[in-house]
């Protein structure tokens, strides 16, 4: 790690440095510090926790902070060495509930100070290792009707009949037609009350979308193939193109602000300035593992393990190929690694556009 340069971690506005332990220490012992006033700089009694009440009784403060199980271990470290760390240096008792038992994390101490002290350096702990977690959710926008997918087939077909004999490409790399979509964004949903966050979250963003949408279905036109790499003879994702028939860049924007609200709430982490909207066709993490999903996640497959596919005679011979058109009405909270009735991703929640 660069000294001069260390990893930042943004956390309701606020900026704190992450300092590692030397590798050979359980992740769990990471320490961060904040890049704020310095430590013996007292704050006053009348200040308040940014995100969370403190509040005061006969034996002092007390504050008790909403954490999925999944992370007390981060907090606890190895034979319990973080969590006596932290109490010791602000001063402060933490109480965590048994692992598995979803609940609250109780923080308590002699002063409102040491209080808030403990439960900024708790949340960073939290933000830091939530980042480590892999995905569980991701807001897509499905392409799974029957046109589509009949569209996807016969392009699946010719592919295999006319450029099988190209390296990489054979049936194992083609996505499941049932499940066709756009993926938006991935979140990492440790709960079940995250999940439900999430569900209201999406809800909130049924008005703007009806703004953009007037009240009706998006008409897309899925037209036209392009690829992820820098070279058309080793290619790993090839997807489908996607626009609206009038021209607009409405499902753009309606994807751009949907991730601009789910940031801003704390439940999406932001990759790049706008979405990158693609149907994916094909992709080389299917090749040795079908259950992988192709929502953003590396899978089990490392990028050395994959095996990538000379698509030249493919872009050549299909690159204005046309699968249908669809009226898009639905933003959904799909779940990863399951499966509805339709084939589909098993949806948590959803929103329509009319």
């Amino acid at each position: 790690m660069d000294v001069l340069r260390p990893p930042l971690i943004n956390i309701n506005g606020r900026i704190y440095r992450r300092n590692i332990i030397k590798e050979e220490h359980y992740e769990e012992e990471e320490e961060f510090s904040c890049m704020g006033p310095p430590d013996d700089e007292e704050l006053g009694e009348d200040e308040t926790c940014d995100t969370h009440l403190i509040e005061q009784s006969d034996k002092g403060y007390r504050c008790a902070i909403d954490v999925p199980s999944v992370l007390y271990k981060y907090i606890i470290g190895k034979k319990g060495e973080t969590r006596k760390r932290l109490e010791f240096d602000t001063k402060t008792s933490i109480n965590i509930p048994k692992q598995g038992v979803e609940g609250q994390i109780v923080i308590t101490g002699s002063t409102k100070t040491a209080v808030s002290s403990a439960v900024t350096r708790v949340e960073v702990l939290v933000e830091s290792f939530r980042r480590k977690q892999p995905f569980t959710h991701f807001l897509s926008f499905p392409l799974n009707n029957s046109k589509i997918q009949e569209g996807f087939l016969r392009f699946k077909d010719e592919v295999l009949k006319q450029c099988s004999q190209d390296h990489g490409v054979e049936e194992s790399i083609f996505q499941n037609p049932a499940k066709l979509h756009l993926t938006i964004g991935t979140l990492a949903l440790l709960n079940e009350m995250e999940v439900r966050k999430a569900c209201e979250h999406l809800q909130e963003c049924q008005n703007f979308i009806r703004d953009i949408t007037e009240g009706k279905p998006l008409p897309l036109e899925v037209t036209g193939i392009e690829y992820m790499n820098d070279d058309p003879a080793m290619v790993d994702v090839l997807y489908a193109k996607v626009n609206v028939r009038d021209g607009s860049d409405k499902l753009q924007v309606i994807a751009d602000r949907l991730v601009e609200h789910f940031v801003s709430a704390g439940l999406m982490v932001r990759e790049w300035d706008r979405v990158k909207l693609h149907g994916t066709v094909m992709n080389t993490l299917f090749r040795k593992d079908s259950t992988v999903e192709d929502t953003g996640a590396a899978g089990r497959q490392t990028v050395n393990e994959r095996e990538a596919f000379d698509a030249k005679n493919i872009l050549k011979k299909f690159g204005a190929y046309c699968f249908g058109e669809i009226e898009l009405n639905t933003v959904q909270l799909s779940q990863r690694y399951s499966t509805d009735c339709t084939g589909y991703y098993s949806s948590a929640g959803s929103i329509s556009f009319s």
